[in-house]
């Protein structure tokens, strides 16, 4: 008879399912295992989680070492969104999906003149760009681009103020290069085909050309404008009223990563290269080729260096009109003492 019932299609499926809900919760009933070396994914169930916007330079390596850290206190958990250019973190910002994110400095200025109500809290690094030219032409400093093609990131950004200082010091008129704007990912592969015979962007896309034997590094942005920043994180004004605490907790994240990846170089090259996208031996080279090549440290933003970005973004046409950076600047949430953020690095994958 139990034959005849098994031989019954019906009960077949009927059995079927069975097992196979059987097998459903037993796969439930399983811990969750981490691949080796992971920080926790899944934060405690009171944490609290905010997303962080970051470029793939860096300008922004605190951004991902913050995120991989997990946690810089009980109850916030940081994750990392990476963007590819700077149009979309400012229209994903303007429609209220991001409350925090790296950006250049100028365009945070000129946010801010425009009424979006945001903060600087605090920086994203020193130094960090380089002046790049052609390997094969006879180009020895500023001067020798005259009559050549020029590539900056974006008339927003600090590179396109700092060019602009490195013209006046050196007797350049503006009008005999040809400048053009580029997204710096392009960069390395218009200089290698000639289509353009130089350019100054943050790291690694000046690397990239160095590396490959296409360009040769003309200028570090600290040998021009030592402490040179770029770049600098920026908060919402409705981040900072609502959940104030948050704001500490990524202050202080971002300040012990950039306190951890000075004494661990090559392990955050390691750590970082997965987040960019990028190989792990060009983010090397540009952590340790010259090991001040980019840092982060000392990244308290000083009213008297703000007001001067600021100053050169009016006179450069990037602002309308003068801008007290005293009512930009948030430095209330920096912490006094700094110590590396805890990362075993035995256990960077």
């Amino acid at each position: 008879m139990l034959r005849g019932m098994l031989a019954s299609p019906v009960a077949r499926w009927c059995i079927g399912a069975l097992a196979f809900l059987a097998l459903l919760a037993a796969l439930r009933a399983r811990p969750v295992h981490q691949r080796p070396g992971a920080q926790a994914s899944v934060p405690d169930r009171g944490a609290e989680t905010l997303a962080v916007g970051f470029l793939p330079v860096t300008c922004h390596l605190t951004c991902p070492v913050t995120d991989y850290a997990t946690r810089t206190s009980p109850s916030t958990r940081f994750e990392s969104q990476r963007f590819t250019d700077f149009p979309t973190v400012v229209e994903t910002l303007k429609s209220g999906r991001l409350d925090a994110t790296f950006m250049i400095a100028p365009l945070a200025m000129k946010l801010r003149e425009q009424g979006l109500k945001i903060r600087i809290a605090y920086l994203g690094h020193r130094d960090g760009s380089t002046i790049i030219a052609r390997a094969d032409a006879p180009i020895r400093s500023l001067r020798d681009f005259r009559g050549r093609r020029f590539a900056i990131p974006s008339k927003y950004s600090n590179q396109n103020l700092i060019i602009r200082k490195l013209m006046r010091d050196q007797g350049v008129d503006p009008a005999s290069i040809d400048f053009v704007e580029m997204p710096p990912p392009d960069m390395p592969g218009a200089l290698a085909s000639r289509a353009i015979d130089g350019y100054f962007v943050g790291e690694p896309h000046a690397a990239r050309a160095e590396l490959d034997g296409s360009g040769r590094v003309l200028y570090h942005a600290k040998d021009i404008w030592p402490r040179f920043i770029s770049c600098v994180l920026v908060v919402t004004e409705r981040l900072i009223d609502e959940r104030p605490a948050v704001v500490r907790d990524l202050v202080r994240g971002i300040a012990e990563s950039g306190e951890w990846a000075e004494g661990h170089r090559l392990e955050a090259a390691r750590l970082v290269a997965p987040f960019f996208r990028q190989d792990e031996a060009l983010v090397r080279h540009v952590l340790t080729q010259p090991a001040d090549r980019v840092s982060y440290r000392m990244l308290t933003p000083d009213d008297e260096e703000m007001q001067g970005i600021a100053d050169m973004a009016l006179e450069a046409g990037i602002l309308d009109r003068a801008l007290d950076v005293r009512g930009l600047v948030d430095r209330q949430f920096i912490p006094g003492d700094i110590a590396p953020a805890r990362i075993d690095p035995h256990r960077i994958p």
